[in-house]
């Protein structure tokens, strides 16, 4: 009888790599933070992988497992078709917004896919009105990595407000 031969796994990460992979994840959430900060929302989706799923979701429907979001882009097309409808379609008052992201966690390592959050605190500023808070929740992703850089395979935005003060137009 012959043995067919498992797939080698990969040791865990080590301590230093741990850390490693922390700081490169601040760095990537920082790097999309600031595109989204500079309304350069069409490079988003070269974060993502072609299956990626991308939902702004409140956390009432994720404890009652609701599948309702916000916002709901089912592979790299559809978050693409986000982009260009908020660009040709959608008719917006101009904002600006400044997204404050803390406490970057890598939760697991489990073959190529990396488990991670991050809090995220969204403001909105207008120009006939004072800054306010739009969004406030967190990032729970799951993220690949191809090419010798970092891909998000699935990101959920779950937002602790209860409900959103103005429309929600753009990812976040």
């Amino acid at each position: 009888m012959t043995q067919t031969a498992m797939p080698a796994q990969r040791p865990a990460p080590t301590p230093t790599e741990w850390r490693s992979l922390a700081a490169e994840l601040r760095e990537l959430y920082d790097e999309v933070a600031d595109l989204l900060d500079r309304d350069q929302v069409e490079q988003l989706p070269g974060y993502f992988t072609d299956d990626c799923l991308y939902q702004v979701i409140s956390r009432e429907n994720v404890a009652l497992g609701l599948p309702q979001a916000t916002i709901f882009c089912d592979g790299i097309r559809m978050l693409r078709d986000r982009v260009l409808a908020l660009r040709e379609t959608q008719v917006y008052e101009p904002r600006h917004w400044r997204h404050f992201v803390t406490g970057v966690r890598v939760n697991a390592v489990e073959g190529d896919e990396i488990a991670a959050q991050a809090n995220v605190l969204v403001t909105e500023a207008m120009s006939d009105a004072e800054p306010t808070v739009l969004l406030v929740g967190r990032y729970r992703d799951r993220l690949v990595r191809r090419d010798g850089r970092l891909w998000f395979r699935e990101r959920s935005v779950i937002y602790d407000n209860y409900r959103v003060v103005r429309s929600l137009i753009v990812p976040v």
